[in-house]
């Protein structure tokens, strides 16, 4: 009898942040690594300028019909969305990513929360088949930015191979300015709200007729909703069963906190990680993320505050 053959290893998820400071450098480190993956049987996507994936293109030649080409401007357009976006692409498949985020005319505040989304791709993709090689120009890339590679990459990538970044810090270990400072004071004029169980269907009504009031895009109105109505369902189901709502209009953004007196989250990285298929649970903040354009929390004196962040005409800066 034939023996039993031992089953194929998992293949570790790969996270490397990739430097380069030219054309010709950026196709010697990245042809090789996509041709290698194409006949290795691994989907391919690419995520740059226009004119990168041009001269991309132009170096493969009848290659390049085999790889998903995206352009940056548009598929980074949202940290969350783009998180979730990736973690559709890589599910069950054994892929290649390239991907190269703009930075530029980004606030500060949209700048932490890209360098976050970086991080928590190593937790968010961990199970995945997939090797994701992120590029990083630092001729067009902040220094503060580069500053964090070897923080939120555990690989990086130069002329001479791989290293083990000895910097790296695990995502739910990462801590950027501004994580533990106190939520800054409701400016303007602030609506308070009170919910339990039985009101959250007229805490709805509450939050689209303010928002309205406002002037919010009435195609972003009904995602704020879902949103807050998302949040306070799981204060009453997990939480202390009620909470306090604030809203408030601020830089052309409303803002809306959730309060759940009943305290912190036990997950350490809240709302990033998408839950699995089969759960019912973990979808509040999840969905949140991905329909509001910034979202903070801060567990303070035994209360949990949810602020919700959504641009009154459209996506507003992070």
């Amino acid at each position: 009898m034939r023996p039993d053959r031992a089953p194929p290893a998992p293949e570790p998820f790969k996270h490397v942040a990739v430097p380069y400071d030219s054309d010709d450098t950026f196709l010697t480190l990245i042809v090789p690594r996509v041709r290698a993956a194409l006949a290795d049987d691994r989907r391919v996507l690419v995520v740059t300028s226009a004119g990168k994936l041009r001269l991309l293109e132009e170096a493969l030649g009848d290659e390049a019909g085999q790889i998903d080409r995206r352009d940056s401007r548009t598929w980074y357009h949202h940290p969350h969305r783009t998180l979730a976006a990736y973690h559709e692409y890589t599910r069950g498949r054994r892929t290649l990513v390239v991907g190269e985020a703009p930075w530029w005319d980004r606030g500060e505040r949209e700048i932490r929360e890209w360098i976050r989304y970086e991080s928590v791709l190593n937790a968010a993709l961990e199970d995945a088949r997939a090797v994701v090689l992120c590029l990083y120009d630092p001729r067009t890339v902040p220094a503060a930015v580069l500053e964090y590679q070897p923080v939120i990459h555990p690989l990086l990538l130069e002329s001479d191979g791989e290293t083990v970044s000895t910097g790296f810090v695990r995502p739910h270990e990462l801590v950027l300015n501004g994580d533990l400072a106190p939520l800054p004071a409701p400016s303007g004029q602030v609506a308070t709200v009170s919910f339990t169980a039985q009101g959250i269907k007229g805490l709805r009504h509450t939050v689209r007729d303010y928002a309205s009031a406002a002037g919010m895009d009435v195609n972003l109105i009904g995602s704020l909703v879902l949103s807050v109505s998302e949040i306070a369902a799981n204060s009453v189901e997990h939480g202390a069963g009620h909470g306090l709502i604030r809203m408030w209009v601020s830089g052309g953004e409303m803002v809306c906190e959730i309060a759940d007196p009943g305290g912190a989250l036990d997950d350490p990285l809240p709302g990033y990680i998408p839950p699995e298929p089969e759960s019912s649970r973990g979808y509040g903040l999840w969905i949140s993320r991905q329909l509001c354009d910034f979202v903070d929390l801060r567990a303070e004196d035994g209360t949990l505050r949810v602020r919700l962040h959504m641009g009154l005409d459209g996506y507003a800066a992070l």
